[in-house]
């Protein structure tokens, strides 16, 4: 029986740990040669995975690794814009410094990586962009005015970049989390069982997401199976968004 990814060349950002981690771990399990970036060094557990030290932010440094990943395979199939930061404050108490640098990551960045992929998919056919968004970008969420904004921002793009790489083969889409059980979750909510329990009580399928939920639909989306599917963003949130 054949991978979903079989052979594909896949670079996934953001992918020392959490969901990134796990989209390239499932990715390589599914057949993908997976090139997994992240500005932290770490150790892959699987020959299909080398891991890239990478500066999403450093264009020139993202330029040189990516042309030397084409020039190696001869090819780009997929990239998933998945790095991404997040600073959790009201209103009142979010700062400019740390709003353009949510900005700075997870827009500016991932526009200009979607920029130089998709030229590069354009030399050999096409490809599969897939943008990692979130819920809050649809429902809102206190606390998190700047990062939601940015992540509509990433909906938006999404959408016009798969009209206008159509052309050239290239299908852009998006997955939204909901609430996902990361080591960053944990890290917030482990020892409040109260908040989590609430969290879990506004989700109809009545539990967290895992990054395994996010990592299964990056992989359909990215996989000859959606070959149809442009523009749209796919809600993976236990049906919390509507």
């Amino acid at each position: 029986m054949s991978q979903l990814l079989e052979n594909k060349v896949c670079i996934i950002t953001g992918a020392a740990q959490g969901i990134g981690r796990q989209i390239a771990e499932q990715f390589a399990a599914d057949g993908a040669i997976v090139y997994a970036c992240d500005r932290q060094d770490f150790t892959a557990n699987n020959e299909h995975i080398h891991p890239v030290v990478l500066d999403i932010t450093d264009a020139t440094s993202v330029k040189t690794a990516f042309m030397q990943i084409f020039k190696t395979e001869g090819r780009i199939d997929c990239l998933v814009n998945n790095a991404g930061i997040v600073y959790n404050r009201k209103i009142g108490m979010i700062t400019r410094e740390e709003t353009e640098r949510m900005f700075l990551v997870n827009v500016i960045a991932a526009m200009e990586l979607l920029q130089l992929v998709s030229r590069l998919m354009a030399r050999c056919g096409g490809g599969s962009i897939v943008n990692i968004a979130s819920v809050t970008a649809v429902l809102g969420s206190p606390g998190q005015v700047a990062y939601s904004a940015t992540k509509g921002a990433i909906i938006s793009m999404t959408k016009s970049a798969a009209k206008e790489l159509a052309a050239q083969g290239i299908r852009v889409n998006a997955v939204a989390p909901g609430i996902v059980k990361t080591e960053r979750f944990t890290e917030l909510y482990e020892s409040d069982g109260d908040k989590i329990d609430a969290r879990i009580g506004r989700i109809a399928l009545g539990r967290l997401g895992t990054p395994e939920d996010i990592a299964h639909a990056c992989v359909f989306l990215a996989s000859d199976r959606a070959n149809y599917i442009s523009g749209q963003i796919l809600g993976v949130d236990g049906c919390a968004s509507i």
